[in-house]
């Protein structure tokens, strides 16, 4: 899923969805700090405007009581919010537009309460070759996209000038009707350490902040779902005045990709899915199935970490780094490792360090591999006694995973995935689950099979969406994927006939188009969007930019 990659989640499209992935789609990543008071959601009240049906045909409804959100005129103005706000001004810049559409908070009482989603607009140039409108996802779950349409544009080359590109930030999310539960952590996901005491502690952080999301979103909560979000985007796509739309999405979004087509068939042109998720398996425990490639990630990042021992004196061997990770493991286990000074000093033990590591292989790239050897360089002196300084970036991701600065970001994420599909109630099954994964997997079974939120939340108002509909989609795909594994785009791929496999083998990288700088995939990307023709068979594509035509 991207279940988030931060950790702020970088304006480029992969980047944000590993990290999104990361932290998101890990299915949540985060610690204790003082409870900070909630700030309420308070959806807005708007009424949208009605459009003429002369001309307003194309974007209307055929839904009883939805019309108007069908068929609101978009007000596009300026996408700066504050004088501070920096992603608004680059937009602007851009020749981005912005607007607000207007959807109802439940579609069951379409007249009832409704809240904004927030778009972005950057309108085909080529307009006597326009194709359409393409709407993106970043993943997360609660990844944003508003920011994106430029970076997109550049990475469609020149079919990019014959599309509206369209980014859009979910309901709840970003610049759409917020949703805060006031949590002391930006991301509830840890290990549960090296026995019993840990769980313990991560069960009551969870069910903490689960109590929590009810006492101040009660009655939000129901609709902060998938299926309520592919509402959304069919509204969109009648506010564009479009009959159909076309649609990139990564690893989460690519779930959300295949819930839109199955609940809107006929409504949808060119589908690119990057990263894609087994629907089948979609759900809050999703990574407990991406353990092994996690730990193929982490071994080449070792390899990778040896060849500069004398950068980062880790190890000359993949195995000696690997033996400095289980020293600082079990350090942490002994007593937490305090790194930083000042204000910015933060504890860190055994259910802490699996999380940073696990979000620091989901990208092979040299500049993402570096900041993990930094982590684990100083993570490895502070196990050893030696008082440590942060990088900057090092600081705002610790932050991150161990305050409620962005706890919004994290209310949101878990909101989606608890309201998609319910996870096992019993906490003994979690510890059974970790005591099972804890002897193949001591590093990251007893994160993947931990607890969270979802198992103190209530059950979801809707099913998961199940493949009915076939859908000639593009998958996108690496083989060494860590977040949303390869198994997973075969898997859908397999569910929907018509769709093609596009791999690209030796990479372990989540997200690939546009953002991992390969040719191949870049190019066979773009020309399905700009041909709409899928390749007559599955493709493969390698690591170092030439390929192969098709699969072995």
């Amino acid at each position: 899923m991207r279940y988030a990659e931060k950790i702020r989640i970088p304006h480029s499209p992969a980047a944000r969805s590993a990290a999104a992935a990361g932290l998101a789609l890990a299915v949540g990543l985060t610690a204790t700090p003082a409870l900070a008071t909630p700030a309420l959601a308070t959806p807005a009240l708007a009424t949208p405007a009605l459009a003429t049906p002369a001309t307003r045909t194309a974007g209307t409804a055929a839904h009883s009581g939805l019309d108007r959100y069908h068929d609101q005129r978009l007000s596009w103005g300026t996408c700066v919010r504050s004088p501070d706000d920096t992603t608004g001004t680059d937009l602007d810049a851009a020749g981005v537009q912005c607007a607000n559409v207007t959807v109802p908070l439940d579609y069951a009482a379409p007249r009832g309460r409704t809240i904004t989603v927030a778009v972005s607009r950057l309108k085909a140039t080529d307009t006597r070759h326009r194709i359409g409108a393409i709407l993106l996802n970043n993943g997360g779950p609660g990844g944003t996209a508003v920011e994106s349409p430029p970076v997109i544009r550049t990475a469609m080359k020149k079919v990019g000038a014959r599309y509206d590109i369209v980014g859009f930030d979910p309901r709840f999310v970003g610049r759409s009707t917020p949703l805060d539960c006031g949590w002391p952590v930006s991301f509830p996901w840890f290990s549960s350490g090296a026995g019993r005491a840990g769980f313990d502690r991560h069960v009551a952080l969870s069910k903490s902040l689960a109590a929590k999301c009810r006492a101040t979103n009660a009655s939000v909560l129901p609709h902060v779902t998938t299926r309520n979000t592919a509402r959304d985007m069919d509204v969109i796509r009648g506010a564009l005045g479009e009959r159909k739309i076309s649609y990139l999405g990564y690893s989460y979004g690519t779930y959300l990709g295949t819930v839109y087509t199955q609940m809107f068939p006929g409504r949808y042109d060119r589908v690119v899915l990057d990263g894609a998720i087994d629907p089948r398996a979609y759900g809050p425990r999703l990574l407990k199935d991406a353990v092994r490639e996690n730990e193929q990630a982490l071994s080449a990042w070792a390899a990778w970490a040896a060849g500069r021992h004398t950068t980062y004196g880790l190890g000359r061997t993949r195995t000696a780094v690997l033996a400095t990770i289980d020293r600082v493991m079990a350090q942490a286990a002994r007593g937490p490792l305090t790194v930083g000074t000042g204000p910015d000093t933060f504890r860190l033990d055994d259910t802490h360090i699996p999380t940073l590591l696990f979000m620091g292989v989901a990208d092979d790239m040299d500049a993402s591999r570096a900041f993990l050897a930094e982590q684990v360089s100083v993570l490895s002196k502070a196990a050893q006694g030696q008082q440590v300084g942060l990088s900057p970036e090092f600081t705002e991701q610790l932050r991150f995973a161990l305050t409620g600065e962005d706890s919004a970001s994290g209310s949101v994420q878990m909101a989606i995935l608890c309201g998609d599909a319910p996870a096992p109630r019993n906490p003994e099954r979690y510890w059974r689950d970790i005591q099972r994964a804890r002897a193949a997997h001591p590093l990251f079974g007893p994160l993947t099979e931990n607890i969270g939120p979802c198992a103190f939340w209530n059950t979801p108002k809707e099913n998961p969406t199940r493949v009915r509909h076939d859908t000639p989609a593009l998958i996108v795909a690496a083989t060494g994927d860590p977040r949303t594994t390869y198994r997973g785009s075969v898997a859908l791929h397999d569910q929907l006939p018509s769709s093609r496999l596009l791999t690209l083998k030796g990479a372990n990288r989540h997200a690939l188009y546009g953002e991992y700088g390969n040719a191949c995939v870049d190019g066979k990307v773009n020309r399905y969007l700009e041909t709409g023709r899928l390749p007559g068979k599955d493709e493969a594509c390698v690591k170092q930019g030439t390929y192969s035509t098709s699969m072995p």
